[in-house]
């Protein structure tokens, strides 16, 4: 009964007596259902989470230790984004105890607010996770199997092979809206909504071009995870933006996280091109799942705290999660269900994601095998802030000796569209230049034995990272 009381402190009597009638223990009983489970015990509860999840303390490293990695990070910092004019806030953390956490560089542009360690941002791409352990929490709540077509919830979407698990790893196939649906004469006065996106592809499928076969390769694909948000609805019973509230955002307290929706707008925080002009909202910006997540550092650092925490989701639910799905090709890079992953040639391997929407950048990196956390998140184009991996080896040898981490390339949108061409056809196999890897790409396609070149072009202004 104590560790009911926890959750529910304003029900523990002074003491018993008339009032506190029998009744009001049958109450306790029922509600005490809800909230069976303790950090000690780390049950995970499939069922209705309690008001809120008490998170274990962090556990203490040493003052030396803390040190430290103090000054690393701050060496780091100061050089790689308080040098650059980064607008944003970044937290360090090993074993849950921040370590280094910075706000802004005092040169915001004209007319912003100050970021602060309550100022939500857009946190882009990073918002994928939230939208793939949402479905991963229904499925181990036996609300569906992972291997499902998707067109078992909507069944007018016939594109066969097309599975939860595939649209989660990024290998179902499908074509990327942020580009097709503005090709194929979108007006872009009309604000796209993720039910558009469905039904652009039930209806106009004959023409969209692109699309490949499911489970024939990794093309990173915003419509996935536009897709997955309406499953949770389907799925829930709820709004996307509710059924991530009440799972997460609330009883975690992630006070400053909420997915954006128009009513939003007196809350807005705007992005910031590179030279400090404000980026304006788009015809895109109603679509959530992909993206459309406003988070802090400290908020993030507490879902990387729940997701370790054994009180969300089980070992075998975390394993689907971390494990590489796309090994086409050699390479530490690889994508899980809804998480980038590194696996390093030392043993270790980290778990990330990173965002880009508008002037919004974000890393959210996760060392599981050292407890530690890396959370960079900037309202001010810098792509600076992808250097975040380098914090990497000052808590263990993850690029091993005189090996550099590569930074990983933002892709412009013609050499996407490329890649889908090539997967609508046949796995593709991409070699990359050692001399020259970030100005060319050699692309071999085992079908036609054909080698093309393809050099790097300016990113357009619709990218979802």
């Amino acid at each position: 009964m104590n560790r009911f009381f926890c959750c529910f402190p304003g029900l523990i009597p002074n003491k018993p007596g008339p009032v506190f009638s029998v009744f009001s223990y049958v109450m306790i009983i029922i509600a005490a259902s809800a909230c069976n489970f303790t950090t000690k015990d780390k049950q995970v509860n499939t069922g209705h989470l309690p008001v809120k999840i008490l998170l274990t303390p962090p556990a203490p490293i040493s003052a030396a230790e803390s040190e430290r990695l103090r000054v690393a990070c701050e060496a780091w910092y100061d050089s790689m984004l308080k040098s650059r004019g980064f607008q944003g806030g970044i937290v360090v953390a090993k074993k849950g105890n921040i370590i280094f956490e910075a706000y802004n560089d005092g040169r915001q542009p004209a007319g912003a607010d100050a970021i602060t360690d309550s100022t939500p941002v857009h946190i882009a791409s990073v918002s994928k996770t939230f939208t793939a352990m949402s479905v991963l929490k229904l499925w181990q709540d036996g609300k569906c199997n992972l291997d499902d077509e998707y067109s078992k919830y909507f069944p007018a979407f016939a594109y066969p092979g097309v599975t939860i698990r595939t649209m989660l790893n990024h290998r179902s196939g499908l074509p990327n809206y942020v580009h097709f649906m503005e090709n194929m004469g979108w007006d872009k006065k009309v604000d796209i909504t993720n039910e558009d996106v469905l039904d652009f592809l039930i209806t106009r499928k004959a023409e969209i071009e692109n699309i490949g076969s499911p489970n024939r390769g990794f093309v990173y694909c915003n419509t996935n995870y536009a897709l997955l948000a309406l499953l949770v609805e389907k799925l829930s019973g709820k709004k996307y933006s509710d059924y991530l509230r009440e799972t997460f955002f609330s009883p975690l307290q992630m006070n400053h996280t909420y997915v954006y929706n128009s009513k939003d707008s007196s809350k807005l925080v705007l992005s910031y091109d590179r030279s400090g002009r404000p980026i304006q909202l788009n015809f895109l910006d109603k679509v959530y799942g992909d993206k459309n997540i406003f988070s802090t550092p400290r908020d993030l650092l507490t879902w990387d705290r729940a997701l370790t925490s054994g009180m969300l989701f089980t070992e075998k639910t975390l394993a689907e999660a971390y494990t590489p799905y796309s090994n086409e090709r050699p390479g530490i890079r690889n994508y899980g269900l809804g998480w980038r992953m590194n696996n390093y040639p030392s043993g270790k391997k980290m778990i990330y994601h990173n965002g880009w929407w508008h002037g919004n950048n974000a890393v959210f990196i996760r060392l599981l095998q050292d407890s530690a956390t890396i959370v960079v998140l900037g309202n001010k184009e810098n792509h600076g802030i992808y250097h975040a991996k380098d914090l990497a080896n000052y808590f263990g040898n993850y690029f091993g000796d005189g090996w550099e981490e590569e930074p990983e390339p933002v892709k412009p949108a013609k050499t996407i569209l490329k890649k889908q061409q090539r997967a609508a056809r046949s796995p593709a196999v991409a070699i990359r230049s050692k001399k020259s890897p970030k100005k060319l790409v050699a692309v071999t396609t085992p079908a036609k034995k054909k080698t093309q070149l393809i050099t790097k072009r300016k990113p357009r202004k619709h990218t979802v990272n």
